[in-house]
């Protein structure tokens, strides 16, 4: 295990760690490696990323087997949507409640989804394209009455010149799976990390609310001024359990330490960037660490840079109930008040989508409150 080390305004050190998980992904049956090597490997890795959770919320990993032509397939992908005119591409748009299809830039605030009063205006300068596990997903559950909009079909893009929708959904599928072995694969490691039966959160997540969103930072290259305004995406913790981000290796993902210090990262050669969401923090009672994180626009010598991205977010049942991990309580603390998975997630959604400011994250708004700008 490695870490990738930045220095911040003080000269501190602040490092994102790197962890290998092949030791979790293989063919076997049971996703593991057999044996008694393979046993001291899980462990290995495990004690690797409860360091990385506990300390910075954010990890590199590496060994995680998705092939690089699914990933390529996948940038093709977004490019040649992303490509279309805005009207054209504005024809998939959905209602808030809804998180499937087109975002414009300046329709979201992620920021709101914190609580914080002072994001009040649609400033997030991102366009986004999202898909997501649908009812048909899960033929043969019953998924709980009036979560209909959780589970909503795709909104896919037809043909358009320069689009091939056929070739544009089967590039998105393709990478959507992985990243979901991959995010599946992860609860896996975490089982192990924080010492819960194994299929602790395989028992929440048999119908889970996972969702792929494809960025694009829609300002056009070259030289701008800016007015001080201007967010590529506004400070947010993640909504659920585990995100798996692929990313372009260019400035703009920005990570909030411990001491209210902003710092630049960016995926190695080869990784993948995963962080923990607002649910593993509340099962963990922030033992583990939901990191603050935004993207400025990408400017390199007051030049515009292009990014892309793409984040699974794999968020668990709706109906789950996330309560503390009782081993994660010291004597006489209290934990988070449970809550279901769909409550958090619409809480959240209606705040960086909708605009309605979310008062329950008294927490995440004090930290952006006091961060250093």
């Amino acid at each position: 295990m490695s870490t990738t080390s930045l220095e911040n305004r003080s000269g501190a050190p602040f490092s994102v760690p790197t962890v290998d998980i092949s030791a979790y992904v293989t063919d076997a049956p049971d996703g593991t490696v057999d044996g008694a090597d393979g046993a001291a490997a899980r462990a290995a890795v495990a004690a690797a990323m409860d360091e990385a959770c506990r300390t910075v919320g954010f990890v590199q990993i590496v060994g995680h087997g998705v092939p690089d032509a699914i990933t390529a397939g996948l940038a093709e992908a977004m490019d040649a949507f992303f490509a279309l005119d805005l009207e054209a591409k504005k024809a998939y748009r959905t209602p808030p409640e809804i998180n499937r299809g087109y975002a414009p830039p300046k329709s979201e605030s992620l920021s709101l989804s914190l609580g914080v009063e002072a994001a009040s205006r649609m400033n997030d300068f991102f366009e986004a394209f999202n898909v997501g596990a649908g009812a048909s997903a899960y033929p043969g559950v019953q998924l709980p009455a009036g979560s209909e909009s959780d589970y909503a079909e795709n909104t896919w893009p037809a043909d358009a010149p320069g689009l091939d929708a056929e070739r544009y959904r089967a590039a998105v599928q393709a990478y959507f799976a992985e990243a979901a072995r991959v995010a599946r694969t992860l609860t896996r490691v975490f089982a192990d990390a924080l010492g819960l039966p194994a299929d602790f959160f395989a028992a929440r997540t048999g119908h889970s609310l996972d969702v792929l969103r494809m960025n694009n930072y829609a300002l056009p290259p070259g030289t701008i001024h800016l007015d001080g305004d201007l967010t590529g995406m506004g400070e947010h913790t993640d909504y659920g359990i585990v995100t798996v981000l692929w990313a372009d290796q260019v400035a703009g993902l920005q990570v909030l330490d411990t001491a209210g210090v902003w710092h630049d990262v960016m995926p190695a050669d080869g990784a993948l960037l995963i962080n923990l969401g607002d649910l593993t923090a509340r099962w963990t009672n922030e033992r583990w660490m939901s990191t603050l994180h935004r993207v400025k626009p990408p400017i390199v010598d007051g030049t515009i840079r292009r990014r892309r991205s793409a984040a699974f977010f794999h968020d668990g049942d709706i109906d789950a109930v996330i309560e503390t991990i009782p081993s994660c309580l010291a004597a006489g603390e209290t934990g988070f008040p449970p809550i279901t998975v769909g409550e958090h997630i619409q809480a959240k959604l209606r705040g960086s989508r909708a605009g309605e400011r979310n008062t329950a994250a008294e927490r995440d708004a004090a930290r952006v409150l006091s961060a250093s700008s």
